[in-house]
């Protein structure tokens, strides 16, 4: 059994559902929208426990989406079986590298096939790791998000520019497909997090009058 993984401000009353502190707490903006494609989230072991993780954030919004433990010599039998479906059209989101050239794509709809992407859900060096070691994953071909924009994400500092943090791959993946209000809601709650999570470390208090807290209500009523 993994141990829970323990971070500084462990101490702080947590709202069960989105683990950020009750003070702050999103569970209010959560909505279930159902995309033109589906994410597979391939998780470090740590990701799961920690607060600044945004793969829950496409768990919370994003139909469909499924979490898999990553482990370099046990793949998820789980994982491995929905790959085998002969319905979906799977591909592993990361940059582009000369050593894999050969399995850069992108993305054109298949007919009768649902758009899969798995994304590689740690911090950008353990994502790196995770590419290269998961060797059961090399027949999938491998595709990029069209970064347009910086990240966003300020709770942990990329070590190259340019580099997006899970919600934000997934989005852009939406954006990819021609599902712009799957990417407006994704965007949306993933900025609603972070100005969250910032107040609570900065101690301020929360914005309600945002661009983006009025978007997803706009989606809330609509569905």
């Amino acid at each position: 059994m993994s141990k829970p993984f323990v971070a500084r401000g462990s101490r702080v009353e947590r709202c069960d559902g989105c683990l950020l502190p009750k003070r702050v707490c999103i569970c209010s903006y959560k909505l279930t929208y159902q995309a033109k494609a589906r994410f597979y989230l391939l998780m470090h072991h740590d990701e799961g426990f920690k607060p600044t993780n945004t793969g829950r954030l496409i768990e919370d919004c994003i139909a469909g989406t499924e979490r898999f433990k990553w482990s370099r010599t046990e793949p998820s039998a789980e994982l491995l079986s929905a790959l085998s479906a002969p319905s979906i059209d799977p591909y592993i989101v990361f940059p582009e590298g000369g050593s894999y050239k050969d399995r850069m794509v992108t993305f054109e709809p298949k007919e009768g096939k649902e758009p899969v992407f798995i994304v590689l859900d740690g911090t950008w060096r353990q994502a790196g790791r995770m590419f290269r070691l998961s060797r059961y994953l090399d027949h999938l071909p491998v595709i990029q998000p069209e970064v347009t924009s910086t990240s966003q994400y300020k709770l942990r500092k990329a070590p190259v520019d340019g580099q997006l943090c899970t919600a934000e791959v997934a989005a852009e993946m939406l954006k990819l497909t021609g599902d712009e209000a799957g990417f407006d809601i994704l965007s949306s709650y993933f900025s609603v997090f972070n100005d969250h999570y910032k107040a609570s470390r900065m101690s301020r208090a929360i914005v309600e009058d945002t661009d983006a807290k009025a978007l997803i209500r706009a989606y809330q009523q609509a569905f």
